[in-house]
């Protein structure tokens, strides 16, 4: 992986998986340099990036950054760490996942996570055919 990702990065995330949602919505919240775009794949007008399949994003999180660079998996989440260098935890995970012994446990972990994650709460519908973060669920 790239040691400098170069931002903004869009992040592709699964916005009907309540747990997914909540964490990339958590960092989008705190974003205050606009290094980050969330990109709702569960919207119905979500159309894959070139080289990519919209079944391959839905399986683990990507990551694209400005240059077209793509991450996957754990390498995803230390970009997004790295969005907040002044953030002493995320760089501090950025760091520990990135260690030759964790990083293997961690990819392996987030594997794990993937394969039972359709088994997750899901949100309800949105009001705007898709889950983003300004988006109001329908009662």
């Amino acid at each position: 992986m790239r040691l400098a990702p170069i931002f903004p990065v869009q992040i592709f995330y699964d916005g009907a998986c309540r747990v997914c949602a909540a964490e990339i919505e958590h960092y989008l919240r705190r974003d205050h340099g606009d290094r980050l775009h969330g990109v709702d794949i569960s919207a119905p007008d979500f159309v894959a990036p070139t080289g990519l399949t919209h079944a391959a994003m839905m399986h683990e999180l990507h990551v694209i950054d400005a240059s077209g660079t793509i991450y996957r998996n754990i390498a995803a989440f230390a970009v997004i760490w790295r969005a907040f260098p002044a953030v002493p935890f995320y760089r501090f995970l950025s760091t520990l996942f990135s260690l030759p012994l964790i990083n293997p446990l961690a990819r392996c972990g987030y594997r794990i996570f993937a394969r039972l994650r359709r088994y997750l709460p899901k949100r309800r519908a949105c009001a705007s055919g898709g889950c983003r973060p300004d988006s109001r669920p329908q009662d």
